[in-house]
């Protein structure tokens, strides 16, 4: 009997005997008992509640072999023995948390029923809820297993004979509103439910603000009010989310995503999260670059041009403790330092390319900081649509390249380097190799550490914004005042510093501090630092302005805060309203509000007629066999119920296979973006703490 013989031999056992299906068994007895109770309740929700149970007895009876075939099987498909996870996997662990759900519902209903005070009508809603679920689960459970039988025997892709295209052509109908309403987030850990619903009401209700008629601010004013809808209603709060999930704009969703770097929300770290010693936004001008790597050859870096031509780069620095050479204002040099560490992270944040920044991803990023003590540079790359690939590609090959060069006023020798990133690099660009750079790879919806060459880090992808709307100061500046910060001669309006010329700067950390740090957030002690900047060309979109001495009472400010926010959640992206018009905001009327919930569901196959290349820049399994035979020890950080964990499950597999050193942890409960609810959530704060171990093990901390 060969290995894999044994292993599914041993794993068909397991599946026999798993306590799950006793759960199942309960499911069905408790569904029984109350739907014998109901059967002589004449009345409506009574009636209801019957077939309700009724039909979760027959979901039940229909789910089971499915289940059964999935789960013996899905074992073959994990990265190893001592890892556990994979699609498949996952797709049946989602089951049975529905059927913990159901056994849950139904014995709350069994115990209540008799009560004077019991919800007939509220508990009736819940029961067709989990039978619509489950029943939801049962038809993608068929599909679950055409694509099963279209792949090879541990292979999660399909064959090169089937498309998701001809997968999607077979898909009926699939209720998508169940799974936003009264059973939001069942498959995840309790913590991570509550945030969720939190979130989806949220995501309600700005919908109210975006697409509502009338001014900005009596929108934004009355969608706190009726708001409160989408918390009283589930069944409302599902139809309005998927519906604009489904046929919403990207600028809804970037206006959405953003909530997270208005100030009110960029204030939030400074108060849940650890202090830092440096915090700071830094501008990496577009200047002509050097790099030499390891084996000293001098390679010239390419100034990021794509689409708009060259531009400042944007990004934050942060450090938990100060070190020798590290930028500094003159306040903060003292005798008290460090030494250089030898580590340096260089993190790139998630957003899917069009959204967020390195101040909405701060919630983990402080975290980090304080726990490594090492520095870290966040890149904040330009978004699209506005700056599409591969501009976040060449920017972020920029600024590795020159926070390698600049290191030491970062406070790092860069001995060994961790990168944050989404691609891999393609053979054609690798110049040489270094054994002393470390590298971390974050996925879209998962991080992987992964050490790799200096120079293959130069082709590495990430993608976000020319951060003018995005500084940490109350102001946003233009484009033309970032560049000039790259200039020599600077000027300080108004704050009562001295300003020294860059070319009479003492030593490099001053002559930085005076080159590119455009602002700092907070000190050590948690107080507001000041800002170094030119002076501000307004834009458009500006969230808040710094407010004047006349004009600093808390009304003023609430109502001024409260008229931007409603401005930016609806003219994010002025040059894309309907009008094409640039400056107008995107407001489509109350017509297009109520358009918006009465809109039917389509067909998935009518929105997918694309083909996704196999690019290494997409996805770093499409990685030629010579690039990844290159990286050295590689450890990836995922969740079971990520999109992305197939990917990485198979990449882990591709690396195992070419000899690379390779791990893989795949954690239960959490869903894509578990790190930016590290605060809130134990089970985050775990996972988030998981990565930060496998980071220590990269620096060999």
């Amino acid at each position: 009997m060969t290995d894999s013989e044994e292993y599914a031999s041993c794993a068909s056992v397991e599946a026999s005997s798993s306590p799950f299906y006793a759960m199942y068994r309960v499911l069905k007895d408790l569904c029984t008992n109350n739907a014998q109770f109901f059967q002589q309740d004449e009345s409506e929700s009574g009636q209801r509640l019957n077939a309700g149970f009724l039909a979760l007895i027959d979901q039940v009876d229909m789910i089971i072999p499915m289940v059964d075939d999935v789960r013996k099987i899905a074992p073959l498909y994990d990265f190893d023995e001592g890892t556990p996870g994979n699609g498949y996997r996952s797709f049946v662990s989602v089951i049975d948390k529905c059927v913990q759900h159901g056994v849950k519902l139904s014995r709350l209903v069994c115990d209540s029923r008799d009560s004077f005070l019991f919800r007939k009508t509220f508990y009736m809603r819940e029961v067709e809820a989990c039978s619509h679920l489950l029943a939801s689960l049962g038809t993608c459970m068929a599909h679950l297993q055409t694509l099963l039988s279209w792949s090879t025997e541990s292979q999660l892709f399909p064959d090169e004979q089937h498309s998701t295209e001809d997968l999607l052509n077979r898909v009926e109908s699939i209720n998508m509103y169940c799974f936003y309403g009264r059973c939001l987030g069942f498959q995840f850990c309790e913590s991570m439910q509550k945030i969720l619903k939190t979130v989806s009401i949220c995501m309600a209700s700005f919908s109210e603000i975006y697409y509502g008629n009338g001014g900005l601010l009596a929108r934004a004013t009355s969608s706190v009010w009726t708001g409160g809808k989408y918390l009283l209603d589930p069944e409302l709060r599902a139809r309005r989310i998927v519906n604009i999930s489904k046929h919403a704009s990207v600028d809804f969703c970037k206006s959405f995503w953003h909530l997270a770097d208005t100030e009110l929300m960029g204030r939030l770290p400074g108060m849940v999260c650890p202090a830092v010693a440096v915090n700071k936004v830094v501008c990496i001008p577009p200047e002509p670059l050097v790099h030499i790597a390891p084996d000293g050859c001098a390679i010239s870096v390419p100034i990021p041009t794509a689409h708009f031509g060259p531009a400042p780069i944007m990004a934050r620095f942060l450090s938990a403790v100060r070190r020798e050479g590290m930028i500094a204002d003159s306040k903060e040099r003292g005798s008290n330092l460090l030494p250089p560490s030898p580590g340096l992270i260089i993190h790139c944040h998630g957003g899917g390319f069009v959204a967020q920044s390195s101040r909405s991803h701060e919630i983990y990023l402080r975290d980090w900081a304080c726990q490594l003590k090492v520095p870290m540079l966040s890149i904040d790359y330009s978004l699209a649509p506005q700056a599409p690939f591969p501009r976040a590609l060449e920017e972020a090959l920029y600024a590795y390249c020159w926070a390698i060069n600049n290191a030491h006023i970062m406070g790092s020798t860069a001995e060994k380097v961790i990168l944050v990133a989404y691609a891999c690099p393609s053979k054609d660009d690798i110049t040489s190799t270094s054994s002393n750079t470390k590298t971390l790879l974050e996925g879209s919806d998962t991080e992987s550490f992964e050490e790799v060459s200096e120079s293959d880090l130069q082709e590495l992808a990430a993608h976000k914004s020319v951060l003018s709307n995005d500084s940490d100061t109350l102001t946003t500046v233009s484009l033309a005042s970032l560049q000039s910060k790259a200039e020599a001669d600077h000027t300080v309006e108004n704050n009562g510093w001295e300003y020294v010329n860059v070319a009479g700067a003492p030593n490099p950390a001053e002559c930085y501090m005076e080159k590119y740090v455009l602002d700092s957030d907070t000190d050590s002690e948690g107080c507001k630092i000041q800002v170094l900047r030119s002076k501000p060309k307004v834009e458009e979109n500006v969230l808040f302005e710094v407010p004047t001495q006349q004009d600093s009472g808390l009304s003023s400010r609430l109502g001024r805060a409260v008229g931007n926010i409603a401005n930016y959640m609806t003219g994010t992206e002025p040059q894309q309203t309907p009008a094409g018009k640039q400056g107008q905001s995107l407001s489509l009327g109350s017509e297009s509000l109520e358009a918006l919930d009465s809109l039917m569901q389509r067909s998935a196959s009518d929105d997918l007629h694309f083909t996704i290349p196999r690019d290494p820049y997409l996805s770093p399994y499409w990685a030629s066999d010579e690039v990844l035979k290159q990286l050295p020890t590689t450890k990836i950080v995922s969740v079971q119920l990520d999109p992305c964990l197939d990917d990485c499950v198979m990449f882990a597999k591709k690396l195992k296979k070419l000899g690379v050193a390779v791990s893989l942890d795949v954690m239960e409960g959490l869903p894509h973006g578990f790190l930016n609810f590290s605060q809130l959530s134990k089970e985050a704060r775990s996972g988030s703490n998981q990565c930060v171990r496998r980071i220590q093990e990269l620096l060999c901390l």
